[in-house]
């Protein structure tokens, strides 16, 4: 009997240590969920390309930099999670162009963007970049060469 009395009473403070995590969670989320719509305007701007749908409640915001191979490396990552959730996720990127010439390909960038091929031009610049941004060593011509062949 006395181990029946052990056993239910552990049962009982783990049922209300969830049921308690669970308001406390609840409460946290809508006491701060107002910070998130509020201070959104701070990241996801306007102008700031995206993909992904409207209705997400999950926003990546991505400062990339065409040039940066870390950025490029990341690319697969984003993609791989957006697949894996669909309609779940949007990606807003915002332009942090600090390699030397970046800002050259953020212009190439805004121009496929008033084509609609943004997207596309994204991913053959990081796809090429170890040609045209090697080291530092941008060289805009040749990914011209290789967007003109899409």
């Amino acid at each position: 009997m006395k181990y029946v009395l052990v056993g239910l009473t552990c049962v009982l403070l783990v049922l209300a240590f969830i049921g308690g995590s669970s308001y406390y969670k609840g409460q946290q989320a809508e006491k701060f969920g107002f910070l998130a719509q509020k201070n959104a305007e701070l990241f996801v701007r306007d102008h700031s390309p995206t993909l992904g749908s409207d209705d997400a409640k999950v926003f990546i915001v991505e400062f990339m930099d065409p040039a940066c191979e870390t950025c490029a490396a990341f690319e697969p990552f984003i993609k791989q999670t957006m697949a894996a959730n669909p309609g779940k996720i949007k990606l807003v990127l915002r332009y942090a162009p600090f390699h030397d010439g970046a800002d050259n390909f953020v212009k190439i960038l805004e121009a496929a963007r008033m084509q609609g091929k943004y997207w596309e031009t994204l991913e053959v610049m990081f796809k090429t970049q170890h040609i045209w941004a090697s080291h530092g060593n941008w060289q805009p011509q040749k990914l011209l060469n290789r967007i003109w062949l899409m």
